[in-house]
């Protein structure tokens, strides 16, 4: 793991376990997300469409088997589905500003269903650029629920009926390499859900495109 995200990640765990340090935590949270998005607004801005449905490390183990716009699909839809469908419990960014449509997805879902060709089949289908703006917006939307959260909300867990509302919107698919997700977020507090979908998992996925990018234009010099 990328050791200045890494030092980041765990000093805004370390800040928001207690409530005198919590504002100064989500301060850090903040700053974290910025970077690492600045991250990926580059590889938008520098690489070109057909570079986002390729998958140079096609069968092997670990986020970096995926491709570019599959990994910014599945991260920013985790994280509207936990942000909203759970913590807010109000209208997910994807539907209230109509990102289906634009983004030309074919699923609402996480994507954790897909597996090989069909990662790759997807990915061809989206509008990288519209994928990107609607992972702005759901950025912008969880920094706004960040800013205005309590310590005291840390520990709000979440219920049965939590979980039937999520199988109930078919946000996660059933298949069993998806459908996991839903007692793993609903084992978690408000807290556990900061430290995992908006910070750590953003880090995973933004280090393993960066392998990506790094092969591809390996691959481009040589040809």
């Amino acid at each position: 793991m990328n050791r200045e995200w890494a030092e980041k990640n765990k000093k805004m765990q370390e800040l928001i376990g207690k409530e005198k340090t919590f504002p100064e935590g989500i301060e850090v949270l903040l700053e974290l997300r910025k970077e690492l998005f600045e991250q990926i607004t580059s590889i938008v801005r520098e690489y070109p469409a057909e570079a986002f449905w390729q998958m140079p490390f096609a069968g092997a183990e670990g986020y970096h088997s995926k491709t570019l716009v599959y990994s910014i699909w599945h991260v920013f839809r985790i994280e509207d589905i936990v942000a909203h469908s759970m913590i807010l419990q109000d209208e997910q960014v994807l539907f209230r500003e109509h990102w289906l449509k634009k983004t030309k997805s074919p699923i609402i879902t996480t994507g954790n269903e897909l597996q090989g060709e069909q990662i790759a089949e997807f990915s061809k289908k989206l509008d990288v650029k519209a994928v990107f703006e609607y992972a702005k917006a759901v950025m912008n939307s969880t920094n706004e629920l960040l800013k205005g959260l309590e310590y005291k909300e840390l520990k709000r867990k979440f219920t049965d009926a939590d979980k039937e509302k999520l199988i109930a919107g078919n946000y996660v698919s059933t298949d069993e390499n998806a459908f996991w997700l839903i007692d793993y977020w609903c084992g978690k507090d408000v807290k556990g859900l900061i430290k995992m979908p908006f910070s750590r998992h953003w880090i995973m996925h933004i280090e393993a495109m960066c392998r990506i990018t790094s092969k591809l234009s390996q691959k481009a010099k040589k040809s």
